[in-house]
Formats: structure tokens, C-alpha cells, sequence
């Protein structure tokens, strides 16, 4: 339902980022239904990551795109902290280093990458080297778009090690991102999290549409499809993820692996113990 067409123009203004499609009836149902998934993803993370240390290549990886204030740390806080911290790897990508400037933009990817077992998580991702990049002009144009197929190739590469990528644009509005920077400069709790610079981008908005939009079509492939998540409702959001996270992780089904060892053997050695 929240998958975006392959191939097919995107018009971010044709969807209504407060939609609820699919989802629970309102707020407190959502909240709920989001509570209930937190025990079979729980469950299914635990073998995913115990198939791994058996061998198991298979692992996830979602990655988190959309503006400013629309949740990617949100839902790293609410949807991640279902599962065990320990079979999970989060990465929060900021503005390259000169180290990280000096090699190609996905090495630094690579080198966040999910374990086999893990669930890998990524507060923005490659994709910035095709939006700020492309908004603000920091490459040129030509290697702007050479870029879309290396990140074609790079995540088909992924899906045949055994990644499985989730890809989700936090799709929110114009005004609901200003009421929420609002609200951080009206708590100063908050202030840590504003930057003047915020302003700045707002007036970029139409170029940032633009470049979501043409990164959507371009890198939305059958192996690794963009999900458009409505985010101008927080709970409908985390129900969103956590939903698309269930479905994925049921369709890998992964398995405990058998004992090799004799179990019958060794629990009688146990009662027989000291």
C-alpha cells in the first residue's frame, strides 16, 4: 500500500502526508497496535540474529529519508527500541568528514553496514549525495546523475549478499514541519535540536521536493523499492515502519538453528554433575 510504482513518476504533492492508508482508526489504536507488534518482532529478530551466528548471511537494512522534523530519530527511538539493542547497528549520517570526503560517498556506507543477523538502521543515508548535493549544488550536475546508478548497482549488490533493503521516505508537509520547529524554539529543552540553518532550508523546500522526487523514481527498484510513509502523524509513522519491519521480517522467516552437539547426551551430564 505504501509502496511507491518503480519506474513511474513521483509527484510528492499528489500525497497527503497526514493519510493514514492502512492503518489503525486513530491515535490511541495506533499506539496500541504498535505496542502489540513489539513481541513477534522481537521474536523474529531473535532468530534472524541466531541464524546468523549459525552462518545465515540474511540481514535488514532500513533506511530513513525525509526533511527536517520529520522523524527519522523518532522512529530510530520508537520502532528500534522493540527490538535488542544488541542485533541492532544504527548509523546517523551527518555532513561528510574530510576523511570521508576523500574517498567515494558509499564508503562510508559500506562501512556502516548490517552484520549478517543484524538489523542495520540508517538516520539518513547515501541518499544525501543525491539531495543535498543536487539542492545545493556541491558536485556537479553530471556526477550527480552517475551517482543514481551507483546507488542502483550498490544495492543490488546488497540484495545478493542477503540484505534485505526497506526503504522509507518520511513524507511530510510544509506546515507541519513549521509547527514542530515552532515547538522546539518555544521549549528550551528543545533548543539543542534547532538550528537557524533550518530556516535557510525551508525556503529550499521546492528543490528539495524536486530531488526527493527524482530520487524516488530513479533508485526505486524491484529489489530495493522506495515506501513513501505519511509522517505528519507521529503514531501513524512508527505503526508504518514497524508494519513494513514485521511484514519483512515474516517473508525472511528466519529459523533457529538445530543443535550440533548431542542434547541428549549433555542434558544427562548435567544431572549427573557434581
Amino acid at each position: 500500500m505504501l509502496r511507491v510504482p518503480v519506474g513511474e513518476p513521483v509527484d510528492l504533492s499528489a500525497y497527503d502526508a497526514a493519510a493514514t492508508p492502512g492503518g489503525p482508526k486513530n491515535k490511541a489504536a495506533g499506539r496500541a497496535a504498535t505496542a502489540r507488534m513489539g513481541k513477534p518482532l522481537a521474536a523474529l529478530q531473535e532468530r534472524l540474529w541466531a541464524a546468523g551466528a549459525a552462518g545465515d548471511r540474511r540481514r535488514i537494512l532500513l533506511v530513513l529519508q525525509g526533511m527536517d522534523t520529520s522523524g527519522k530519530g523518532g522512529t530510530v527511538k520508537h520502532v528500534i527500541g522493540l527490538f535488542n539493542p544488541s542485533g541492532c547497528r544504527i548509523q546517523a549520517f551527518k555532513a561528510p568528514t574530510p576523511q570521508e570526503l576523500g574517498h567515494s560517498f558509499l564508503w562510508r556506507i559500506r562501512r556502516a553496514l548490517p552484520r549478517p543477523g543484524e538489523i542495520g538502521i540508517f538516520d539518513r543515508s547515501h541518499y544525501e549525495d543525491v539531495l543535498i548535493a543536487r539542492v545545493r549544488d556541491l558536485v556537479p550536475r553530471g556526477e550527480i546523475e552517475s551517482r543514481y546508478e551507483q546507488i542502483n548497482d550498490f544495492e543490488r549488490s546488497l540484495t545478493e549478499d542477503g540484505v534485505t533493503v526497506v526503504k522509507c521516505f518520511l513524507h511530510i508537509s510544509y506546515d507541519r514541519q513549521r509547527r514542530r520547529l515552532l515547538k522546539r524554539l518555544d521549549n528550551p529543552d528543545k533548543h539543542w535540536k534547532f538550528d537557524p540553518a533550518d530556516i535557510d532550508e525551508r525556503a529550499l523546500w521546492p528543490a528539495y521536493q524536486e530531488a526527493y522526487e527524482i530520487a524516488l523514481r530513479r533508485c526505486g527498484t524491484p529489489y530495493a523499492p522506495w515506501y513513501l510513509v505519511p509522517a505528519d502523524r507521529k503514531w501513524y509513522r512508527n505503526w508504518a515502519v514497524s508494519r513494513l519491519l514485521l511484514e519483512h521480517l515474516r517473508a525472511l522467516d528466519p529459523q533457529y538453528p538445530p543443535a550440533d552437539f548431542d542434547v541428549t547426551k549433555c542434558r544427562e551430564r548435567l544431572l549427573k554433575g557434581p
